[in-house]
């Protein structure tokens, strides 16, 4: 509803909450099982999408992409029978089917997405679908396996994984990671690497040849400067990251500097791993009062689909109602006003007040060798941040309930063996961080803070 107010009682009612907005201290409310991390807000969007997909072209090529991509990192999973975790195909397949169904044409995986299980999961789905159907999109994954056997491997992996004969949409993954430029050249350039990758994209095996970016912006400026023709980009660009990124990586100095070059954008993480669904219930409340039939995602989805040089945006879709939301989003994207745009800046602004880690839940980290479940760790605290159950000291009004819901929710959450306290601050997670987050600090400071609540000397 722009441009108009809704009473409270009739906007709580739109909201369906009926008395009052939840306050947060309720203990079911702090709880952070595999779904609920993945899981964003869908109040209000009830049925089947009816429009029709928006699509983007390629300058470069003519592709005609939709607007809405599949990121294939957060895939439903399951137990095998020796109790390990594999991806559930039967749902993967059903998922994907209605995606095509519905307009979607770009998937985006990696070989380290699920722990390895990904691609060829996707070579699964998508080889019951013409190839004309859809473009795929992969990974050089290689930032521990740099030797150049190793990594050539990898890329003929993928596209045996993949079913393919060619890779529609090729990255060097993660660039401006480890030590910036010299870790770039390390893994693509002394050994040869990105001109086989070259020499590939001339013989057709990649169509698109590009690169995903994350942390150190003097490698984002580097690549720029080099003498390749790159294709595509994929960056990570939100609402909040546009002008408040952490280490200054401002979304929107990476995209205009792609924009001017013409090089076509692709959007990763327009949620921040889910964090823009999954926010404090008043902010909840300010984007449901100017639209109470529209989930919370869709306003970060409309805000990355809303630039025009971007080609798609990526969302790891885990459930149906996650993809038929985005799919009412898209279907057309409706593009945002200017008065929305500033809307959403002082959004952010306010968000970024929030003490909230970092974390997307990327599991980049993972495994940790002393088996801490640090995403698990990190998006508890986040979660119980946003409802409420972090108490600044025992003075605070809802002490007791928040204290309760916390620590037993983490319990619930993280297995006792996993948790903060098992931490030897080794620092090996921290490498392979793409949002550069110092991982021990912060497991040390959630543990030091859990400790302080079991001893009630907040």
């Amino acid at each position: 509803m722009a441009n108009k107010e809704l009473g409270r009682r009739d906007f709580l009612k739109k909201l369906g909450l009926a008395g009052a907005v939840v306050s947060g201290a309720s203990l079911a409310s702090c709880s952070s099982d595999n779904k609920s991390k993945q899981k964003w807000s869908v109040e209000g969007t009830g049925g089947e999408p009816t429009g029709e997909m928006t699509y983007r072209t390629n300058p470069n090529t003519g592709d005609k992409v939709s607007i809405l991509g599949y990121g294939c990192m957060r895939w439903p999973m399951k137990k095998n029978e020796e109790g390990k975790d594999i991806v559930d195909q039967e749902k993967v397949n059903e998922l994907v089917d209605y995606a095509i169904e519905h307009g979607v044409n770009f998937f985006d995986t990696a070989p380290v997405y699920l722990q390895g299980q990904s691609e060829a999961a996707m070579g699964i789905a998508l080889k019951r679908h013409p190839r004309e159907k859809f473009f795929i999109a992969t990974k050089m994954s290689n930032p521990r396996i740099p030797d150049f056997k190793r990594s050539v491997e990898m890329y003929h992996n993928s596209l045996k994984n993949l079913q393919v004969d060619y890779i529609d949409y090729y990255l060097l993954h993660s660039i401006g990671g480890g030590k910036g430029i010299e870790t770039f050249k390390e893994r693509f350039i002394y050994n040869g690497l990105l001109d086989f990758l070259l020499k590939e994209r001339e013989a057709g095996r990649i169509r698109n040849l590009g690169w995903s970016f994350h942390g150190d912006v003097a490698t984002f400026d580097y690549v720029l400067s080099m003498d390749v023709k790159w294709d595509f980009a994929m960056i990570q660009l939100n609402y909040v990251d546009w002008r408040h990124a952490s280490r200054n990586n401002h979304a929107e100095y990476l995209y205009n500097e792609l924009a001017k070059r013409n090089i076509p954008v692709n959007i990763m993480e327009p949620l921040l791993g889910g964090r823009l669904s999954n926010m404090a219930d008043h902010l909840v409340a300010r984007l449901k009062q100017r639209r109470p039939d529209d989930s919370v995602a869709s306003w970060a989805f409309r805000f990355a689909g809303h630039h025009p040089g971007v080609l798609t945006v990526l969302s790891g879709m885990t459930y149906k109602e996650h993809l038929v939301d985005n799919l009412k989003t898209f279907s057309p994207l409706e593009p945002l006003t200017d008065e929305e745009l500033e809307f959403l800046e002082e959004t952010a602004q306010i968000y970024k007040q929030y003490p909230i880690v970092d974390c997307n839940d990327c599991k980049y980290c993972m495994p940790c060798p002393y088996g801490i479940d640090i995403p698990g760790i990190l998006l508890h605290y986040n979660k119980c941040v946003n409802e409420g159950n972090v108490p600044k000291n025992s003075q605070d009004p809802n002490y007791r309930a928040a204290r309760r819901a916390y620590l037993v929710s983490y319990d619930r959450t993280v297995e006792k063996l996993r948790q903060a306290d098992h931490c030897t601050s080794c620092g090996q997670c921290n490498e392979h961080c793409p949002q550069r987050i110092n991982i021990p600090r912060e497991i040390e400071r959630i543990d030091k803070f859990i400790e302080q609540l079991k001893q009630e000397t907040l």
